[in-house]
């Protein structure tokens, strides 16, 4: 296990197993905190942020992968090496898992038909994919940032706490249509999904139709539907409703807005319509959520 302080942050690398490593890295300074290390093709990487947002930087800076808060990236391409050339914000937090794809492979060795691209035909493929942290990752990740044992089962930990990580990755695709692999979307049609969930986070309070967003993306309506559930895990209108009631949550929380002011801004016209969007994620009310966090 290497720990390197860097100013107020942290790189910490925990050797699992000959090409099987995890990275914790943490910047609580005011400055961006970049990390560099050399990987080659031969691995598969996960990069897990659980605060803040980091940004990988590829090709000499000609193009960039960007993880935000409670989001993932998985990045494998045999083809050409993928360093490690970070670029995390400040007050962030990422976790990475990264081994081998023969490592990877031996995981998965009696589910190879579940995870479509360890197929054989599908090895020498490349993959990009950004998920969603789920709040049990979460916790898993969070234990991994904090934990606080004895050295001689550190390694044990942080083992079991990857395996448990790692399950929880692929079980979110366990409904998904067999014949479309969450992984497989070529770059290009990754990058205008991207767009997409661009689109209509920035116009949440009016959203475009499913039909306009293809038209401005240039994607047919059924690429747009298959792709952004393969990268994303949700369907359009689920993903925005989920990301409409996190934004309107930290809203409240932050103490400066009522709660017509949240719902208006995350678009609901009326304030029983966003109370009734509100409970139907959080099994309360925005009034009662308030309460509990000053009780609290």
């Amino acid at each position: 296990m290497a720990l390197k302080n860097v100013a107020q942050g942290s790189f910490e690398e925990i050797v699992l197993d000959d090409g099987f490593y995890v990275l914790k890295i943490q910047n609580e300074s005011p400055d961006i905190q970049r990390v560099r290390r050399e990987i080659d093709n031969s691995f598969i990487q996960f990069h897990f942020c659980l605060k803040g947002s980091g940004k990988f930087v590829f090709n000499e800076g000609r193009y960039a992968l960007e993880v935000n808060d409670e989001n993932s990236l998985l990045l494998y391409n045999p083809q050409i090496d993928l360093p490690l050339n970070l670029e995390l914000q400040s007050d962030s937090w990422l976790v990475s898992v990264v081994m081998t794809i023969r490592n990877f492979h031996a995981l998965f060795s009696k589910e190879a038909d579940y995870i479509h691209f360890l197929t054989a035909e599908n090895r020498d493929k490349k993959y990009y994919a950004q998920e969603n942290i789920s709040p049990a990752m979460a916790i898993i990740l969070s234990q991994v940032i904090n934990f606080n044992l004895h050295p001689s089962v550190k390694e044990l930990y942080i083992r079991a706490k990857v395996y448990e990580l790692m399950s929880l990755y692929f079980n979110r695709n366990v409904d998904a249509d067999a014949e479309n692999c969450p992984f497989l979307v070529d770059e290009d049609n990754v990058r205008r999904i991207r767009q997409a969930k661009e689109i209509i986070i920035s116009q949440m309070s009016e959203p475009p139709s499913l039909k306009e967003l293809a038209q401005q993306i240039g994607l047919p309506l059924k690429k747009l539907k298959e792709g952004f559930k393969q990268i994303y895990g949700d369907p359009v209108y689920t993903f925005l409703f989920e990301y409409k009631m996190d934004y309107a949550r930290k809203m409240l929380e932050s103490g400066q807005y009522n709660v017509n002011e949240v719902g208006h801004r995350v678009g609901y016209s009326t304030a029983s319509h966003f109370i009734t969007a509100f409970k139907k994620k959080y099994g309360t009310t925005p009034k009662k959520y308030l309460m509990s966090l000053t009780n609290t």
